[in-house]
């Protein structure tokens, strides 16, 4: 049958455009998918392009044997439709697919949870539609190939048009759909492309759409899961959250009840901020951190000026404007997002200045003096290599007035000789004269302050006694009881090198350890019945 479409090398060029568009906007989708679970660390992002690369090698090699075998473009528009579909049904299963796979995983494996249950989830949910979108660049050439005079020509124009479109396929998702639908509306909207480029091609040939039973059920599938995938919650087990919802940088969710609000960005490690609402301290790293300013004569000075690097939800900074009457303090947040929702929930006060920028690229722009400069910026499981290193230190201390004092929340206490902590600490102690450390009661931070200031500790004590809060007074007393000096080592991170990723995964392996100890117990002993009458 003659396909008059195909004599139309624009519609095999669009083709060509949907298909790059589509499978860089998976990758990008892959990654929101994945980081509420497994953090977006760049051992996240390196299982996504290394599948991804994958499938698109396989369907590369796959498709142009096909098409030297039986150049029929009904099987490629066929498989397109495949894909499509595949893409739409992953909001309605990825989630569930993600967390199922998670708990086997996690159960099986001692070490190098991340890495497998990541790579787990990749190849079982995006392995199969983008290897059959990667057999569409060989097939496309067999169709559109008139002649060897002109391949050269062709290839290059095919290669153009995937180009442009993973171009376009990058910064949609990133900028335009994922922040104002999220991502699970994004899969449908791309997955509804290819499905419709392909129900063109079969339209134009009606004997073989009439035929073709994949058609009429592909857009069945594909309106059920228009249906059943628009809800974007990442916590499906959660039906009492206050809000849900996606930035460009962060999964967010709210959850409140008559104590608290506390805010999270990642599903299966822990929050980021709380706030109590009868004004309490909040007996958190935020209060631990608040000796800070004792430290820098918050009672001596007229004016303490603040920095906080990772402002987030903006509980440090309301606990020290709370508290103190003389601060000056500027919030450094990338998400503004996150600075939305710390005025409509976290109520941060009106006069915390709030810039949306990197923290280090403000340093790098503000020529500023502050006496305490706040370092939160190490969220979930993901830390930051450029904020971790001698170089970003040293730029730290560089806007620390003389008597200035920097205090880092670091979120991940990992044990024993070369553990995440002690390398952070490492290298702040190579950059400050003087390094305290001290753990925060109930909980994995550990608050580290960090200053040339000789007499920090005599300066700390001094500001205690002229503190008149009781509340207050008894919390930085414990921090005092607490501290300790660290004296530094050799384990230094430097722009050059700052292995942050695989340190904290040993932390995240660490931490599941000692969570399913005691169900690996029972599954060695009982099996999944075992784990069953537990879960009863």
């Amino acid at each position: 049958m003659e396909r008059k479409i195909l004599k139309n090398k624009l519609y095999l060029y669009l083709t060509e455009f949907f298909a790059g568009m589509a499978v860089m906007a998976a990758e990008l989708g892959a990654s929101r998918l994945l980081a509420p679970y497994f953090s977006s660390s760049q051992i996240v992002w390196t299982i996504i392009i290394g599948t991804i690369m994958i499938a698109m090698a396989l369907g590369n090699l796959y498709g142009g044997r096909k098409a030297d075998k039986d150049p029929n473009p009904d099987k490629l528009y066929g498989r397109i439709i495949i894909a499509a579909v595949w893409l739409a049904l992953i909001p309605v299963l990825g989630k569930y697919i993600i967390i199922g796979l998670s708990g086997l995983i996690v159960v099986a494996v001692n070490s190098n949870f991340l890495v497998i249950a990541g790579f787990a989830a990749c190849m079982v949910i995006f392995v199969f539609p983008l290897f059959l979108l990667g057999t569409v660049t060989p097939s496309l050439v067999k169709f559109t190939m008139d002649s060897l005079d002109d391949s050269a020509s062709i290839v290059g124009r095919l290669n153009a048009s995937n180009t442009i479109g993973s171009i376009i396929g990058t910064f949609v998702p990133t900028f335009i759909t994922i922040p104002a639908v999220g991502t699970s509306v994004t899969f449908l909207i791309f997955a509804g492309i290819l499905l419709i480029l392909s129900i063109v091609y079969f339209v134009s040939i009606k004997a073989n759409f009439l035929k073709a039973k994949k058609v009429p059920v592909s857009i069945v599938i594909f309106v059920l899961c228009c249906f059943f995938g628009h809800n974007s919650s990442f916590a499906f087990w959660q039906s009492d959250l206050t809000y849900e919802g996606e930035s460009v940088y962060n999964y967010l969710q709210v959850y409140e009840d008559s104590r608290e609000v506390i805010l999270s960005t990642n599903v299966l490690f822990g929050v980021q901020s709380v706030y109590l609402k009868d004004k309490g301290l909040t007996g958190m790293y935020y209060d631990y951190a608040m000796a800070a300013p004792f430290m820098t004569g918050v009672h001596e000075k007229d004016t303490l000026k603040m920095l906080i690097l990772g402002n987030g939800s903006g509980t440090y900074a309301t606990q020290c404007k709370r508290y103190f009457d003389n601060t000056d303090i500027i919030g450094v947040e990338i998400d503004d997002k996150i600075t939305e929702l710390s005025k409509k929930y976290f109520n941060l006060p009106k006069d915390v200045e709030v810039i949306t920028y990197d923290g280090r690229a403000f340093l790098n722009a503000d020529a500023g003096k502050y006496d305490v400069i706040m370092v939160d910026a190490y969220q979930d499981i993901t830390i930051p290599f450029q904020m971790s290193s001698t170089e970003f230190f040293t730029l730290v201390k560089e806007h620390l007035t003389d008597d200035g004092v920097m205090v880092v929340n670091m979120n991940m206490r990992g044990s024993g000789e070369g553990s995440i902590n002690e390398y952070l600490c490492d290298t702040i102690a190579s950059v400050f004269g003087k390094v305290y450390k001290v753990d925060v009661a109930y909980s994995g931070n550990t608050e580290v302050f960090a200053s040339d200031r000789e007499n920090l500790l005599d300066v700390m004590a001094s500001n205690m006694r002229l503190e008149e809060n009781v509340e207050l007074l008894n919390m930085i007393s414990r921090v005092a009881a607490t501290m300790e000096a660290y004296g530094g080592g050799d384990l230094i991170m430097t722009d050059d090198k700052a292995p942050v990723e695989l340190l904290g995964m040993k932390v995240i392996d660490e931490m599941i350890q000692d969570e399913v100890a005691y169900y690996k117990r029972v599954f060695k002993e009982k099996g999944f019945k075992g784990i069953a009458e537990i879960l009863e």
